[in-house]
């Protein structure tokens, strides 16, 4: 039986599936496009200068900046993955919100419920 807290919370790993599904759906009619970005994607995403565990944190500020909940998804999972705690995950998106205002403080709410749903420490 679904609670009044379950409406509360948005479904992020639903947004983070819907994400790779749509990559899938790209690819059958694009697919040297999904080979290319995912080519730039796993070369600016792997380790270099910076650890991957940073880079996915900020994505995280990115994606929050950008008011994309499928983006927060998607990178809190990887971060998370990578190793990042909760508190790094929240004061990554924190920095985004010193850029954007208000806006960005509402789009933390997907960050909150990504580091619950995907387990965060």
């Amino acid at each position: 039986m679904e609670t009044k807290k379950d409406h509360l919370h948005e479904n992020m790993e639903l947004y983070y599936q819907k994400f790779l599904t749509l990559f899938k759906e790209i690819e059958k009619d694009y697919p040297t496009f999904v080979k290319s970005f995912m080519g730039f994607f796993k070369a600016t995403e792997g380790p270099g200068a910076l650890d991957t565990k940073t880079k996915e944190l900020i994505s995280i500020a990115l994606s929050v900046k950008s008011q994309c909940p499928y983006c927060i998804a998607f990178h809190t999972k990887n971060a998370i993955a990578q190793g990042a705690t909760k508190s790094e995950i929240i004061e990554a998106a924190m920095v985004a919100t010193l850029m954007g205002g208000g806006p960005c403080v509402a789009y933390m709410k997907y960050v909150y419920d990504a580091c619950e749903q995907f387990g965060a420490k």
